[in-house]
């Protein structure tokens, strides 16, 4: 922000700077009237001095003595800086201070001679061809008895001229500076004694506005227009201050509801430009309150949905109400209101838009309806087809043994994989409680024998498939854990890798502490995943091969189970898969959070 200049230096430097410009016009004016009378008394002293000699000249023209004249003329310039030319009617040369004679041109041509063969008396400044120098000369015609018998010319140096000139315009400039010293002296002193009382009055001013309770002005009562001024400005602070009071109190009220607000809430002008937001609504728009604030919507909210509510709000001038989707790297939903904003006298001067965010409300009922579509599919099949194989039994090969027993046992393996999916619901449901809860409860024990006891409940389904088991711990490895949880989480990636693995094949468990804590990774070698269903396998119920996934006997919530028991350990879920070569699964458990954990 630019400094304000004082007062005193905005009336000092226009006192002074008029002072100035009149002593230097004055100047300038002076020293151009000097300049030219310097240059009239030199051309009239050279006329002067070309009168003087015109007589003695003259008793040599008639009858001519060249040489006389010569003599003469150069005598003449001993005695004086003047130079002196005698020329002849016809414009030869016949007497010269300087130079000789024969070998000057002819001078009839020279404007000065010219002008006064015509005027009876010529003068110039110009270039002498003879001497190289600059001269100033004055030309006389010489008569006798009425003939003209030629001219004679006298010159001088126009250098001792400027040099005469240049003297008097120094001292015109001391002159000048003495003045300008004193003016600008005296300028100071009357916009000192101008400033005096209004720099009283600023400070008091500024002590006002400062905060301090509004006194008296501490300047001279009495009818000048200072004095008055204070007290119009005495009279105005003590009404401003109880205003100005109301309404910081009623400012800060307002900006404390707004910031505790969970609603975004946004101000618009008539022309969309933001009056004000608040935190909320900065963080849904990615701006902060002070950078936005001025800016129009469309620049802030590069949303056509929000900018499209904001215009027709403007345009049909009543309350809207609508959900809008704002696109971007994550889609947010807003369920936003608007009214409008009128002035104290009734005109609208913009419109108030409240957004609230909806995002999670909408994220949970997608997946509340996607698990409910995924429970009644999962159930229905199996029940589906134990009703089926009931009525047929029903309908008469209850009296067909084989078929019986065969029937039989079809349904016994979907009430047992009924059996399976609840189980695993409950087994969820009580993971996420516990969670939310803080009933799990962390310590620390050995990760081998967490390990050896998963791959004890799987080595019947590998021995089976003639799948290996193989374990690479260090055996005083420890870390907190839920052992119980721990152990159902490497139980459901062990089978899952012995289920999508053909016989003959390899599961390796490796653990092993890293810098973020402890690695425990289990790799198989088995079908794989493609890319494409990697993101989503961690999902209630999502199977990369549904055919499969049945034949085998999954439910679809083992992976999603594993995923719980992980965050709720505070650690984090990894895997990579190549189709054809195998899938690895890799949990990370993180030492810090233990001591939050642990009690």
């Amino acid at each position: 922000m630019t400094k304000r200049r004082r007062l005193i230096w905005q009336l000092y430097p226009s006192y002074l700077l008029i002072t100035l410009l009149a002593i230097m016009a004055s100047a300038w004016f002076a020293t151009h009237l000097l300049t030219g009378f310097i240059f009239d008394q030199a051309l009239q002293d050279l006329g002067i001095r070309a009168g003087m000699v015109s007589p003695q000249i003259l008793q040599h023209l008639d009858p001519l003595n060249e040489a006389a004249v010569d003599q003469f003329c150069k005598a003449t310039g001993r005695m004086s800086t003047t130079r002196l030319t005698v020329l002849l009617a016809d414009g030869r040369v016949i007497g010269d201070s300087r130079e000789d004679p024969g070998k000057m041109d002819n001078h009839l041509d020279r404007p000065e001679i010219k002008q006064a063969a015509v005027t009876g008396f010529g003068h110039i400044q110009r270039f002498s061809r003879t001497t190289d120098y600059h001269f100033l000369y004055a030309a006389l015609p010489l008569f006798k008895e009425g003939r003209m018998m030629g001219f004679v010319r006298a010159a001088t140096p126009i250098d001792h001229i400027k040099e005469t000139v240049r003297k008097a315009k120094v001292r015109m400039v001391e002159g000048g500076v003495l003045t300008a010293v004193l003016a600008a002296l005296l300028a100071f002193l009357v916009s000192r004694r101008i400033v005096r009382p209004v720099n009283i009055l600023r400070e008091w001013a500024e002590g006002l506005s400062a905060g301090d309770a509004p006194s008296r002005p501490p300047v001279e009562k009495g009818g000048t227009e200072i004095a008055s001024l204070a007290e119009a400005i005495y009279g105005m602070a003590v009404e401003l201050r109880g205003q100005i009071l109301a309404a910081t109190q009623q400012r800060n009220e307002m900006e404390a509801i707004l910031a505790s607000m969970a609603d975004g809430v946004i101000a618009l002008d008539m022309d969309e430009r933001i009056l004000t937001l608040n935190a909320a609504a900065g963080v849904m728009l990615g701006w902060t309150p002070q950078d936005a604030r001025g800016r129009s919507l469309q620049e802030v909210a590069r949303y056509p949905g929000l900018q499209r509510f904001a215009r027709d709000t403007i345009d049909h001038r009543e309350p809207i109400e609508q959900e809008l989707v704002l696109a971007g790297n994550t889609q947010r939903f807003l369920k936003a209101g608007s009214s409008i904003l009128r002035d104290g006298e009734g005109l609208q001067i913009g419109v108030l838009i409240v957004l609230n965010d909806v995002t999670r409300l909408r994220q949970l009922e997608n997946v509340r309806r996607d698990f409910v579509a995924n429970v009644s599919h999962e159930l229905r099949t199996p029940l589906t087809a134990i009703k089926g194989f009931v009525e047929t039994l029903k309908e008469g090969a209850l009296t067909e043994p084989e078929n019986a027993q065969r029937f039989l046992g079809i349904i016994e393996k979907h009430v047992a994989r009924l059996e399976a999916i609840i189980k695993d619901l409950l087994s969820l449901s009580r993971i996420e409680k516990e969670t939310e809860n803080g009933e799990i409860r962390l310590t620390r024990e050995r990760l081998l024998d967490v390990i050896q006891t998963a791959v004890q409940v799987c080595a019947e389904p590998a021995r089976l498939k003639e799948i290996r088991l193989s374990i690479r711990c260090p055996a005083d490895l420890e870390v907190g854990m839920d052992p119980l949880r721990l152990e159902q989480a490497i139980v459901n990636l062990l089978d899952n890798a012995i289920k999508y693995s053909d016989p003959g094949k390899e599961v390796r468990i490796d653990a092993r502490t890293t810098p973020e804590g402890v690695e425990l990774r289990i790799s198989d070698q088995g079908y794989g995943i493609p890319k494409e269903h990697l993101s989503r396998i961690f999902e209630r119920f999502y199977r990369v091969d549904k055919a499969r996934s049945r034949q085998e006997g999954g439910t679809g919530l083992g992976l999603a189970i594993v995923k719980h028991i992980v965050q709720a350990h505070g650690g984090r879920l990894e895997v990579e898969s190549t189709p054809g070569k195998g899938s690895t699964f890799n949990i990370v458990l993180k030492e810090p959070p233990l001591a939050a954990r642990t009690g």
